[in-house]
């Protein structure tokens, strides 16, 4: 890394920290930019999902219940199923 690079975050903005790169990115378009910039590789580890089938009737009671309470279905499932979890393994 050269010394000019050195003190800097953002190759292209320059900015030293993430506050300068936001006001950078704020006026300024990564497409007038996209010559500037380099590719990246990275891995993404998500947990694994797992899908079961319910009843559409079963579905929609769940979908009015998690809707009156705020809640994703999934979320509210996900909520139940463990605190049912939780309560048999403790008894």
């Amino acid at each position: 890394m050269n010394e000019n690079k050195a003190n800097h975050l953002s190759s292209i903005s320059q900015a030293s920290t993430i506050e300068e790169i936001a006001d950078y990115w704020d006026e300024h378009s990564l497409a007038d930019k996209w010559d500037k910039t380099e590719d990246a590789a990275f891995e993404v580890r998500a947990e694994r999902r797992r899908r079961i089938t319910l009843a559409p009737e079963v579905y929609e009671q769940i979908e009015d219940r998690a809707r009156s309470t705020g809640l994703l279905p999934e979320t509210l499932v996900n909520l139940w199923l463990a605190e049912r979890l939780a309560k048999e393994k403790a008894a």
